[in-house]
């Protein structure tokens, strides 16, 4: 295998010739990626990333009705699945009528490390702690008075040892950072303090540390949000399909219920609160990738993999279902101002604060999560799905504008599989004679 050297230093036509000579793709290739660039700022968006040659589009869309602690919202969703965008329109507008989603912010705290190495006299260092902390704090003054300013900075320090492994330390640094997501601001901290705690260590006379790493976590336990809708049971009808609303209830939070105590489940039902959530978050150009991580290791908190959403019934009466999960994403900074179609969903929400989107991108998840159990508990989740994945089956087989109508009216009441429809159209054209 031949080893490409400085291939981040060629033309983007000479790296689009190398993957036409590496692959046997023909000229076509040019013309694919030529037609998804954009005519007037691909600059901007070649400056996103690395080795860009186009650009990877996906759906924009809206939910609109989502009622959030009295305050109406459009929703913007960037997702390639069509039942999500539905799921959650039909949810917001069923819980507008039922009181709204509710949300609490618990704590918006953030976490990094400094990482480092130290065999010494661990009862001496730790009784060094608040003088080590007033020390680091005013070797990044400079960096965090801008943030100060906006209500955000440094909030506390810790000294641990990591029982785990002999010698390893960390610092654990407690960081508010206002209305951004602040994964610059807390690595640029942490580097700023690697050489001032060495100093600290030689101003001691303790033995040096050796410094292995500085890096935030994207495990934010106390970055919580809490989502929670609520009505009376009976206020379910049109969700029960079949179902008296009580045993439609039941079968409800006996799902989630399953959830919580088993993993191959925990998995798929957390997935679909991903659904919306990670459409607002990539809408609204913050790092699904991050929210991501730290909700996977919060639903395992207790050992095992569980679901992050609950619900309760009271006295056959009452029904309440409740998502809380960690989130930290911001509203500026990154490319939350800087694309031009993240700042744009940021302008259709009405400008939130970072408060405000984390109930936003939960209520999100709260609406989809509900629809999909409602699914499951009744009609299955593969009609609604496949109704809306029609389309894309009949643009998969090239379906004309002529043969997409006749398609959808003969499908409207039947199972939808990628074989019964083009089982159908084959037989379609046969019969017009277009075959």
């Amino acid at each position: 295998m031949t080893i490409i050297k400085g291939f981040s230093k060629l033309s983007r036509e000479e790296k689009i010739e190398y993957i036409k000579a590496s692959t046997g793709l023909n000229n076509e290739l040019n013309q694919t990626l030529k037609q998804y660039r954009h005519p007037e700022k691909q600059a901007l968006f070649d400056d996103f990333s690395e080795n860009t040659i186009t650009n990877y589009l996906l759906p924009f869309g809206v939910a609109p009705n989502f009622l959030i602690n009295g305050r109406k919202y459009i929703v913007p969703m960037v997702i390639e699945e069509s039942s999500v965008v539905a799921a959650a329109a039909r949810a917001a507008s069923f819980w507008a009528q039922n009181g709204g989603f509710k949300i609490t912010i618990n704590d918006t705290e953030k976490i990094g490390h400094i990482w480092f190495t130290w065999k010494g006299n661990a009862s001496l260092l730790l009784s060094l702690q608040n003088q080590l902390s007033d020390h680091l704090k005013a070797s990044v003054a400079q960096l965090t008075h801008s943030m100060e300013q906006r209500g955000g900075g440094i909030t506390g320090m810790e000294l641990m040892p990591l029982p785990e492994l002999e010698n390893i330390w960390q610092l654990h640094v407690k960081f508010n950072t206002a209305d951004s997501m602040g994964a610059n601001f807390i690595n640029s901290c942490l580097e700023e303090m690697k050489n001032p705690l060495v100093d600290f260590f030689n101003h001691h006379n303790l033995e040096m540390p050796d410094i292995l790493m500085a890096i935030l976590s994207n495990y934010t336990p106390n970055c919580l949000v809490t989502c929670q809708v609520e009505c009376r049971i009976n206020q379910l009808k049109p969700y029960s399909v079949g179902l008296s609303p009580s045993e439609f209830a039941y079968r409800f939070k006996t799902a989630v219920d399953i959830a919580h105590n088993n993993v191959h489940r925990a998995a798929t039902h957390n997935k679909g609160i991903f659904n919306g959530i990670d459409a607002v978050i990539i809408a609204t150009g913050n790092d699904f990738r991050a929210v991501e991580a730290a909700a996977h290791a919060f639903a395992s908190r207790s050992g095992q993999y569980r679901s992050l959403s609950d619900c309760h019934l009271s006295d056959d009466v009452f029904f309440r279902f409740s998502l809380t999960l960690p989130l930290a994403i911001g509203t500026v900074g990154g490319l939350t101002k800087l694309h031009p179609v993240s700042n744009l969903a940021i302008q259709i929400l009405n400008n939130p604060s970072a408060k405000d989107l984390m109930g936003i991108a939960a209520a999100a998840g709260v609406a989809n999560n509900f629809s999909a159990v409602a699914s499951l508990v009744t009609t299955g989740i593969q009609k609604g799905h496949m109704k809306l994945h029609l389309t894309n089956i009949l643009n998969t087989l090239e379906a004309s504008d002529l043969e997409k109508p006749i398609l959808q009216d003969y499908f409207k009441d039947k199972t939808i599989s990628y074989k019964a429809v083009a089982d159908y159209l084959s037989a379609l054209r046969k019969k017009e004679g277009l075959q």
